[in-house]
């Protein structure tokens, strides 16, 4: 997979991609990242990305200019399965969205800033708009990051263990339910039995009623969607 990430602060993301799965992913090759400064696109003398919003709105307005160069430059040089923007009112990001976007091979993100971007951009560039919840950020790279990280992960081959990408939280539409490691005991705070048995029926079953259970008191608004 290929990531680009249009933002006006490169050097805001670059340490995220740095460790971890996202830096072992990439050392493998398995997954190529990279980030374009788009006051490197702009038209005027002082690199300027913004401007004052037609109708004397307040706050500031990404200007066309910069974004479309940006995004041409990128699309003439290769195909982009989805162009996505980071919109507080873009569809909400959730695990059967990332695990159909970790089957794309090249994504572009726009990071938003500002009040947005000129409208002009979302009609004629962007093919997806994506909230990471119903709050505003100062911009959009912390978006980009997580969007980044909920997918990155589940291309094949970055997480040794695929299944445990499997038994995340909201792939079977459930939290995950708890998880335990060694030692069995604690002070005096122990292990669930089933857990030590050997029994993988029992212990599966456990872990599906565990699951439904914590869902229910927690998360109830994803049982109905069941």
């Amino acid at each position: 997979m290929r990531l680009d990430i249009l933002t006006l602060f490169p050097n805001m993301m670059t340490m995220f991609f740095e460790e971890s799965i996202l830096k072992r992913a990439q050392k493998r090759g398995l997954v190529e990242v990279h980030f374009h400064d788009l006051h490197n696109y702009s038209l005027t003398k002082y690199g300027s990305v913004d401007d004052y919003p037609y109708g004397g709105a307040a706050g500031m307005v990404m200007c066309v200019e910069p974004i479309a160069n940006c995004i041409e430059k990128l699309q003439a040089e290769r195909t982009y399965d989805d162009i996505i923007y980071t919109a507080p009112d873009g569809e909400m990001l959730s695990q059967p969205l990332a695990n159909q976007l970790s089957l794309k091979q090249s994504l572009m993100v726009l990071c938003g800033h500002y009040k947005g971007v000129d409208e002009r951009i979302r009609e004629h560039f962007i093919t997806r708009e994506i909230s990471i919840g119903d709050y505003v950020l100062s911009g959009g790279e912390l978006a980009a990051a997580v969007i980044a990280d909920a997918v990155i992960r589940l291309v094949p081959g970055v997480i040794g263990d695929e299944q445990s990408a499997l038994a995340d939280s909201f792939q079977d539409g459930l939290v995950a339910p708890p998880e335990y490691t060694r030692p069995p005991e604690f002070r005096s705070w122990h292990v669930p039995d089933v857990l030590l048995s050997g029994n993988h029926a029992k212990i599966e079953q456990w872990r599906m009623e565990q699951a439904i259970a914590r869902t229910k008191e927690r998360r109830p608004e994803l049982l109905k969607k069941q």
